[in-house]
Formats: C-alpha cells, structure tokens, sequence
C-alpha cells in the first residue's frame, strides 16, 4: 500500500471512530498487532495481540465508559508504512466524569493491517479519571 492508501485506510476507521463504531478499527488489527501506551500510568506498557488487546485494555477500560468513546482526528500525515494520528477522544465514565483525552497515535500498516501502534496521550488525565486495570497475572 502507498502512504496515500495508508492514509485513507484510517482516514476510514477514524470516521467510524468518531461515530462511535469501534468495528472497522478492530477488524483492522493483525492478530499480532502490538498497543504500545507511552508512560507510568497503570494502564502504559505493551499489549501484545489482538486477544490481549481486547481482555486487557479494551474490555476494561470500556466499562469504565456510560457508552462507546469517540475519538476525532483532526490531523493525518502518512509517511510510507506509518500514519501519524492527531486526535480527541470523549467520553463520560461511569462516575460521571468526563474523560476528553487528546491523543497521538503512530501506527504501523502493513499488507493492510495495522501491525503496530504507539499511544502518547495525557497521562494525568489517565491518572485522574481513569481507575487502574485488573492487575496482570
């Protein structure tokens, strides 16, 4: 794939994301796909694999969540197999705080799947709104 087809390829996930479709975005990850969350925080560190992306990230930081997060991008900038995602995500937890964090992802595609992907966001928000995950066995 081209940087170009790179970049509408999540130009397409990301609009789905900003509808609060999570679908497109995991049906995009290899099955080795690695999350990389930059930082202390409980929640920073690798999830490696689809499986382990949904049991221990996704599954529990979406119960922390009243409904479905959207995350909007406002810029992509595709540079051969990697695509740089600037982007605000909103939600409400369950306590009802609000958790509007602001994002940058970095991802790797390769042979039109995301492989890879490395996550800055802001950490204290994180710390402040967010409860830790289940601890790792």
């Amino acid at each position: 794939m081209t940087p170009a087809d790179n970049k509408a390829f999540i130009q397409t996930i990301m609009e789905a994301r900003a509808r609060r479709d999570n679908a497109p975005f995991l049906a995009a990850m290899a099955d080795d796909f690695v999350w990389r969350i930059i930082g202390t925080t409980a929640w920073s560190g690798d999830y490696v694999g689809k499986a382990d992306i949904v049991e221990r990230l996704l599954k529990p930081l979406y119960a922390q969540f009243t409904a479905q997060s959207s995350i909007t991008a406002s810029r992509i900038l595709a540079d051969g197999d990697h695509v740089v995602v600037e982007c605000r995500g909103d939600a409400t937890t369950t306590s009802g705080e609000r958790y509007a964090n602001t994002y940058c992802f970095v991802i790797r595609i390769e042979d039109g799947k995301l492989r890879e992907m490395t996550e800055y966001m802001d950490t204290a928000l994180v710390e402040r709104v967010l409860k830790p995950p289940p601890a790792r066995l």
